[in-house]
């Protein structure tokens, strides 16, 4: 094994980059603007020179980088081909072997950014010591990384793990983001938590704090909550019931050790990973009943540690 290794986290605004030792120490991370202009034509190659520059910086030769490991922000096949990445403007890009060339013959794998999330927290972070764990991110929709016996699981289409659009309501009249209704992200989401507030605070209720709130937001909802507030204790149950219930059905399929709830909805802590549980818990299989919980630990350098990860296997 090779001393070093490159994380590289792409999102639609900045790349993050990171040097590690192969050992898992973060040496030194920093971003770049991801230049979307003309189909992300240049995405890559300013990460390459990007990270030319950190080698030549650093004094570290070709010979002693392991490899770079690429996270993306969308469906990425087994052999390194991104079919559509909207965020970026890419159609039909082989990442791995384009950032091959621009680096030199250095290794390079890519995979979607919520599995390599998954790998770096099942590497170092919440989940570290599990082989099998599912790490869900609740933010603006809900992602999701399958990592079974140390493997990504990315599906045939690059798709696995897109619980945000599992349906969880056949009732639902009002249409997600994707255009479907009734899905996950609609209630389990940040957004999906606001909505479910307004839909409170239209009714009839006791009087609450969020009451006085003028912008109603995930965080708001749970700080309240912690307060002992009735109407956003309400909020969290329902939440965290399609939370809890659909994660159960997950469970039954992929049987992790563990879940890990990441994205800006985790920073609530505890009291959001105990809600949830306590509904996964009334409706879990009973061979399904041992799985742990976790909060993610490594916040949002988690892709750049997944990303080296990626590259050790």
């Amino acid at each position: 094994m090779k001393k070093y290794g490159f994380g590289v986290d792409i999102g639609g605004t900045t790349c993050k980059l990171g040097l590690f030792e192969t050992t898992g120490t973060l040496l030194e991370k920093w971003e770049i603007t991801t230049d979307t202009k003309d189909n992300g034509k240049n995405i890559l190659s300013d990460i390459a020179k990007s990270l030319d520059e950190k080698m030549k910086e650093q004094i570290i030769p070709k010979e002693d980088i392991e490899g770079i490991g690429i996270g993306l922000p969308g469906p990425v096949r087994r052999d390194g081909v991104v079919p559509v990445c909207v965020n970026l403007g890419w159609k039909n890009v082989n990442v791995a072997r384009e950032m091959e060339e621009l680096m030199g013959g250095i290794k390079v794998k890519a995979a979607n950014d919520a599995n390599v999330a998954a790998l770096g927290e099942m590497w170092q972070g919440g989940g570290r010591g599990c082989k099998s764990l599912v790490m869900v991110t609740l933010g603006t929709g809900v992602g999701c990384g399958i990592i079974i016996d140390g493997e990504i699981v990315p599906g045939s289409n690059g798709a696995g793990g897109e619980i945000g659009h599992i349906t969880v309501n056949h009732h639902e009249t009002v249409p997600c983001n994707c255009g479907r209704k009734g899905c996950l992200e609609q209630y389990a989401s940040a957004t999906g938590i606001v909505r479910i507030a307004r839909e409170h605070l239209a009714k009839g209720h006791e009087s609450s704090l969020l009451d006085e709130i003028g912008e109603i937001s995930a965080k708001a909802v749970f700080d309240v909550y912690k307060d002992g507030d009735e109407t956003a204790a309400a909020i969290v149950e329902e939440f965290a019931y399609v939370l809890g219930n659909a994660l159960s059905n997950l469970a039954c399929v992929l049987d992790p050790e563990v879940f890990v709830i990441g994205g800006g909805v985790s920073k609530a802590g505890k009291p959001l990973l105990d809600a949830v549980e306590k509904h996964y818990r009334k409706a879990a299989f009973s061979s399904c009943d041992s799985i742990r919980f976790a909060l993610a630990s490594l916040g949002n350098d988690a892709g750049m540690y997944g990303c080296v990860r990626l590259i050790l296997e």
